[in-house]
């Protein structure tokens, strides 16, 4: 008898290496989040509980070189986890979409997936003790009908300050409820 593993879902797990350069990114986005009016006014209409430039700022590594820099290290780990995951790519995956999160105590992001990417992931800035993990369902869930209770079900990935996380855009997941008495600070991105 033999049972095989089929169709794995591969997460992947780096580091920017660089505290210095780490701090540089905090505060960048922290003053993201002081001067950017339609992001805050965005980020309360929507119950964001904290600040995002999701819907107002598409151009930060041109606004920043702190983001190009970002930018440049996250095409190098994208390349790694597109060679690991075996994409038959035409051309290299191109960044589509970065923004900044800052999450305050109790803020949390309900499950969801990024539609129209192919490598979807965040860098962690700042993260304050009980701040929470990143929580990963397994793709199976919605055909497993009658199944019974498994473990595995749920993932959950704890990012340190300068952790790199990339999975592929389909993988739903979710940010748990900052349970941290200080921000949870953050970049997202998205390639295609």
């Amino acid at each position: 008898m033999a049972v095989r593993q089929l169709f794995p879902t591969l997460f992947y797990e780096g580091t920017l290496d660089d505290e210095g350069f780490v701090g540089e990114l905090e505060h960048s986005v922290l003053s993201l989040a002081e001067d950017d009016v339609a992001g805050k006014r965005w980020s309360k209409a929507h119950g964001y509980r904290g600040y995002t430039s999701y819907a107002s700022l598409n151009d930060l590594p041109q606004r920043d070189p702190v983001f190009a820099d970002l930018k440049r290290r996250l095409d190098r780990h994208v390349a790694a986890f597109a060679r690991e995951a075996g994409f038959e790519l035409d051309a290299k995956l191109k960044l589509d979409s970065l923004w900044v999160n800052v999450l305050k105590p109790g803020g949390a992001h309900s499950g969801h997936i990024h539609p129209h990417s192919v490598v979807s992931g965040t860098v962690y800035v700042a993260i304050p003790p009980g701040a929470g993990a990143l929580k990963l369902e397994d793709p199976r869930l919605p055909m497993m009908m009658a199944a019974p209770r498994r473990d595995g079900t749920f993932v959950y990935a704890e990012p340190q300050p300068g952790s790199v996380f990339l999975w592929e855009s389909w993988l739903r997941h979710e940010v748990v409820p900052n349970g941290a008495k200080g921000e949870r600070i953050s970049v997202s991105f998205n390639y295609r």
